[in-house]
């Protein structure tokens, strides 16, 4: 099988090479930064990374269509490489600019939910320029590199792919072990617009090494100009455009997302990531955070807050006389330094009060690995409205809670609800709040109002629904309180309105259970957070929900056989192998992104913070790719046959992948203990990544030496990859929107394993055909 034509410069080559690296260096790096604004624009919920992620794929899939279509480059590949490098640099900036101005074109305000269908034009608008010239770039970087590398249109794809996955796992290591620890977001973007202007300049100028170290040091003294001086400065201005209107206090970029303080008259607001955390001065969600959960107890000793003790609460739990020791979790470090700095009388306590122990881990890690006990452990972190949220309202959790209760020791958690009626949508939240709950514990009360306060226990008789209790407790123990007051506990404790909102509360027979793996909590609460915009979005969501998972696997199916079966009656043999090369790149990009939604889904989902390894875990399985098109360009090019056979062989083990992903990271949430956590976190999971890109790196060298065959590559270069794409932005939409907040992990991983089927099954029949005809 040809593969080389001539001799080709060394230095040429190599500088080729380092510019499709670049590409994908580049393309990680923005997605990284770009990604994690979009968290604090868009307030972090999973179904907002999915359409994001999706038009980023989709954008980069035009891009490299438009540029295989109009062959951009011909016989000028260089030059045109050097121009898209160059248009790609400056578009990165304006790019982030953007995205930090969306709210101020979209008329919101920091902690003001943004709409699916405002959230889908700003990231088409903002991710458009980018993302199109980097696909573009792909392409006419491939022209290149069969050009001046002398190799095949096949290798030259094969290849292509290989450096720019290679180029993407080391920016995602770069990224996560140095740039986001150091820098701001406008200093490592400015660190990637000079590296690519700088490899613009080499393939424009055909430097020699006296050039390039002279182009060396000048890129330094810029560098170091604008990481200093231009930077900063563009950060600044973002970030007032970001809280306009907001008198902006205080703003840090922590390993764990983005923290702001802003100050209206004497009111200051926190912000983690765009979601308002506290509020200070805030008596009554301070008071209502703690006292009806300590007052059910009799004599609370120990007591574990998980979250939410910035606002004053901890302060207001000490007030318990009884109270010998409090275990305050928060993941966050910087969070406490942020709440010592601009909240210094409700987190004094933290520092000053002996019986207060701050421990900086995740709430559930931090339950999982302590021996300890408590009286009452309050859960105090905002609604499920995140699969990282999710996460502690689930019966895994409960069940953990439950087992780190003393005797006749309770759990307090708090759900916004209504003091009114409430809506369909909130009392399906609810009642799978309380059949949860009702799962792990046999005693469960809820108190009504505004927010409601569900309280559980294991022995009977802990828990009561008299406010007379409450009030004697509260008069005995001579705690001052405005809100949680001997006035007020009658009102929200009036028998009637405790026995409607029981009632109201009763599963119903559909009523499902919240589970890590099924997070169907997470799924109700985006199903109420879109009916804020228009009441069509609740409707569609809430009418997915009640399709079978057999109904849409069936027709998942059948679709799909009837593609497959409709391209195997093509009648030319080299048109059916490349349809097949190119509906089983389709199916590998989605699956490839079930795989990696699943790892960084699991990975929160286990050890709640997937903003901090974000960037490691996609730099991994960006590795993974990388050596797996290594290997599968090694395949293509052993022996005179087309690798027909490798595959179909390839698809049927992408369509095991999902489950078995599933399988080692269901295993992986049982693990306890600290360093076996640790090494499960740190070691254990970026090897999954790196697994997981393997297969579908592996897939589409041998899948181009199919495609390609034949064929100058001039027009079809870049359709490959962009089926690829499309598939992969198909994966992430589905996912994130819809199939793992109804049908959970298990499901959709048994449904991706459907949808390699029949393109697995059209390979393996070219395969048969092409044995026959001795192809």
């Amino acid at each position: 099988m040809e593969t080389h034509l001539q001799p080709v410069p060394a230095r040429s080559a190599t500088a080729v090479r380092t510019a499709l690296a670049l590409i994908g260096f580049s393309a990680v790096i923005g997605q990284i930064v770009l990604t994690r604004e979009l968290i604090v624009v868009f307030n972090g919920n999973e179904m907002s990374l999915g359409i994001v992620l999706a038009v980023w794929l989709f954008w980069t899939a035009a891009g490299s269509s438009m540029s295989s279509t109009l062959a951009l480059g011909g016989s000028h590949a260089r030059r045109m490489a050097a121009a898209l490098e160059c248009l790609l640099a400056v578009s990165l900036l304006p790019t982030l600019w953007a995205l930090r101005a969306s709210r101020a074109m979209l008329e919101t305000v920091p902690g003001e939910l943004v709409g699916p269908v405002p959230m889908l034009l700003t990231s088409l608008a903002c991710l458009s320029l980018f993302c199109a010239i980097s696909g573009a770039l792909f392409v006419v970087a491939a022209r290149l590199y069969q050009q001046e590398c002398a190799v095949s249109s096949r290798l030259a794809a094969s290849s292509a792919y290989l450096l720019e996955a290679a180029g993407s796992g080391f920016g995602g290591i770069v990224a996560s072990l140095v740039l986001l620890r150091f820098l701001q977001p406008f200093q490592i973007v400015s660190i990637v617009v000079l590296l690519n202007l700088c490899m613009a300049a080499v393939l424009a100028f055909r430097m020699n090494s006296r050039r390039i170290g002279a182009m060396v040091v000048a890129a330094v003294y810029c560098a170091i100009s604008l990481l200093v001086f231009v930077a900063p400065s563009l950060e600044r201005s973002a970030q007032t455009r970001l809280w306009r209107g907001f008198d902006l206090i205080g703003s840090h970029d922590s390993i764990y997302g983005n923290l702001a303080v802003t100050q209206t008259g004497s009111l200051r607001s926190l912000y983690d990531n765009g979601v308002i955390l506290a509020n200070a001065p805030d008596e009554a969600a301070a008071e209502e955070a703690v006292h009806y959960a300590l007052l059910e107890h009799p004599a609370p000793r120990r007591v574990l807050m998980i979250g939410g003790g910035v606002n004053g609460s901890i302060a207001q739990a000490l007030e318990h006389p009884t109270v010998e020791r409090i275990d305050y979790v928060e993941l966050d470090p910087a969070l406490i330094g942020m709440a010592r700095r601009f909240f210094p009388v409700q987190s004094a306590p933290l520092e000053l009060d002996p019986r207060v122990h701050t421990h900086y881990a995740d709430g559930r890690f931090y339950l999982r690995n302590t021996g300890d006990t408590f009286d009452v452990i309050i859960l105090n972190v905002p609604d499920p409205q995140t699969a990282q949220l999710n996460r502690f309202y689930t019966a895994e959790f409960f069940r953990s809670a439950r087992d780190h209760l003393a005797p006749g020791g309770l759990l307090a958690l708090e759900l916004r609800s209504s003091e009114e009626t409430m809506s369909p949508g909130l009392q399906e939240f609810l009642r799978c709040m309380q059949r949860t709950l009702d799962e792990v514990f046999p005693s469960v009360v809820a108190i009504p109002g505004e927010t409601i306060h569900f309280f559980a226990a294991v022995q009977p008789g802990v828990l009561t629904r008299d406010p007379q209790v409450l009030i004697t407790r509260l008069r005995a123990r001579d705690i001052k309180t405005q809100y949680v007051s001997e006035y007020f506990i009658p009102y929200r404790m009036m028998p009637d309105r405790m026995d409607q909102v029981s009632e109201q509360l009763q599963p119903v027979a559909p009523t499902p259970v919240n589970r890590d793996f099924a997070p169907i909590a997470y799924y109700f609460n985006i199903a109420l957070w879109s009916a804020q915009f228009n009441s069509r979005f609740a409707r569609w969501f809430q009418a997915a929900a009640q399709i079978k998972f057999t109904g849409v696997l069936a027709a998942a199916l059948i679709l799909l056989l009837f593609v497959a079966v409709l391209l195997a009656l093509v009648r030319d043999h080299e048109r059916r192998a490349r349809s097949a090369a190119a509906y089983c790149m389709a199916a590998t990009g989605f699956t490839s992104i079930t795989l990696e939604i699943i790892l960084l889904l699991a990975f929160q989902s286990i050890y709640g913070y997937v903003y901090h390894q974000l960037a490691i875990l996609i730099g991994l399985c960006m590795a993974g790719i990388a050596l797996g098109s290594w290997l599968g360009i090694r395949r293509a090019s052993r022996g005179n046959r087309l690798p027909y056979g490798a595959v179909a062989t390839n698809q049927f083990l992408l369509a095991l992948s999902a489950p078995a992903l599933i399988l080692a990271v269901s295993l992986l949430a049982k693990i306890s203990g600290v360093a076996a956590t640790w090494l499960a976190a740190q070691c254990v999971f970026p090897a999954l990544a790196a697994l997981s890109g393997m297969l579908g790196g592996y897939q589409f060298p041998i899948a181009a030496e199919i495609y390609l065959h034949g064929r100058s590559g001039r027009t079809k270069l870049g359709a490959l990859y962009a089926a690829d794409l499309l598939g992969g932005c198909a994966g992430a939409l589905l996912l994130a929107t819809y199939l793992i907040p109804v049908f959970g992990y298990w499901r959709t991983a048994g449904l991706s394993a459907a949808i390699n089927l029949a393109p697995g099954l059209l390979a393996a029949w070219v395969s048969v055909e092409a044995m026959r005809h001795r192809v």
